[in-house]
């Protein structure tokens, strides 16, 4: 869903503005090759986020009735 309205987004673009078009066409792989630093750094703050809840709720969940061992 999100391809298509990229695709009919640019294909209007190149309608209204044919050189701004292909300057966006170009250009687009440069600017997403530099945000995906930026995703990476994302996902590991995440990870590290996820970790630390983790440790956090460890001791409510080996007191807790329903995870014991009866």
């Amino acid at each position: 869903m999100k391809f298509a309205l990229v695709l009919v987004g640019w294909c209007l673009l190149l309608v209204l503005s044919w050189p701004l078009a292909l300057l966006v066409a170009v250009l687009w792989p440069v600017v997403w090759l530099l945000s995906l630093p930026f995703r990476l750094l994302g996902i590991a703050v995440d990870a590290v986020f996820a970790l630390l809840r983790a440790v956090l709720f460890l001791p409510a969940r080996l007191l807790s009735p329903k995870h014991s061992r009866t």
